[in-house]
């Protein structure tokens, strides 16, 4: 986050008139983006609604831009960020190339018939949407707006501070949220308000992360599989650009809730080698086309102590095998 603030309330000659009742704004987005961009874009409408009261138009092309002018996208994806960009107007240098970073920049005559416009570009998928966001919070919108019902502080208008504002490289490449010890507290709420841990609820939990710009999930595992309870589970994190992984006891995307559905002999390597194979092998397929961190190594059934195997040495081999099978 930016340790100084960025946004305005009252105009002055240092600042961009962004946001206001008495004009519309239109926000220009490409309809190529990542639909996980183009999903942020309509929260960040909504958040300037809840503020001011207005409700951007969004549009494709920049004929069809009127009033205040806010462009989002990212490079690469954008028509309009990359044409900036090589007019020489967007300062993306430090973007290209980069894990989800973004700059925040005010810019002079965008296109002929605009005079200035406010830009959110990002260098890939999340640091688009953390862009999106980051304004989002900075108007007074908390990313826990939902969670905790926080209410927001009512403006007339928004204005940007002139120049480029950035944000880089987070130091830790995978953060996020793990639903450890859900029962009984969220999984009775989960259940009475909801289905089961099905996507409905995930996607308020990927919001969440997302406006923390955290991008890493550890599901609920307990009584549940987050891959085969709802089969739009893993499909809803990646539209929404979150990174998807399991405990420390639940290796190759397998939640421990598989092993319950589809148990077949022992949890034990040493005994059972061809069907747990088949099973994490699995596991890895199913979510080839998704981002995700998998966990390796293998604890015991149920994060118990592993069994079968008392001497270090067949400990150690059984180890060796497990991970060369994990690097094929």
């Amino acid at each position: 986050m930016f340790g100084q603030t960025y946004i305005e309330y009252e105009s002055s000659s240092n600042n961009v008139e962004i946001i206001t009742r008495a004009k519309k704004t239109s926000v220009l987005l490409s309809e190529n983006d990542y639909p996980g961009v183009i999903r942020a874009v309509a929260d960040w409408q909504t958040d300037v609604e809840k503020v001011t009261s207005v409700y951007p138009i969004r549009v494709e092309e920049n004929a069809d831009l009127v009033g205040n002018v806010v462009i989002i996208g990212t490079i690469g994806k954008s028509d309009v960020i990359d044409q900036l960009v090589a007019e020489e107007k967007l300062d993306c240098q430090d973007l290209v190339g980069k894990w989800e970073s973004f700059v925040i920049q005010t810019i002079d005559n965008p296109f002929p018939h605009v005079d200035q416009a406010l830009v959110i570009a990002g260098s890939d998928k999340r640091g688009t949407i953390f862009g999106i966001y980051d304004f989002s919070e900075k108007i007074g919108v908390s990313p826990w707006y939902w969670w905790a019902d926080m209410p927001v502080v009512k403006h007339e208008s928004i204005y940007v501070k002139k120049g480029v504002h950035k944000q880089g490289e987070p130091s830790v490449k995978y953060r996020g949220i793990f639903l450890n010890d859900e029962g009984p507290s969220l999984m009775e709420w989960v259940r009475t308000n909801y289905i089961d841990f099905t996507h409905e609820f995930y996607e308020k939990i990927f919001e969440l992360t997302l406006r923390l710009k955290a991008n890493y999930h550890w599901p609920a595992m307990w009584d549940n599989t987050f891959y085969e309870d709802d089969p739009l589970n893993a499909e809803i994190a990646d539209y929404y650009g979150v990174v998807m992984g399991t405990s420390h006891h639940e290796p190759m995307l397998r939640p421990h809730g598989d092993w319950k559905v589809h148990k077949k002999g022992p949890w034990d390597y040493a005994l059972n080698e061809e069907y747990l194979y088949q099973f994490w092998e699995e596991g890895i397929k199913r979510s080839k086309n998704y981002e995700s961190v998998v966990t390796l190594g293998m604890r015991g059934d149920g994060d118990e102590a592993m069994e079968g195997i008392f001497l270090s040495k067949k400990k150690l081999n059984c180890y060796k095998r497990l991970y060369l099978i994990k690097e094929r």
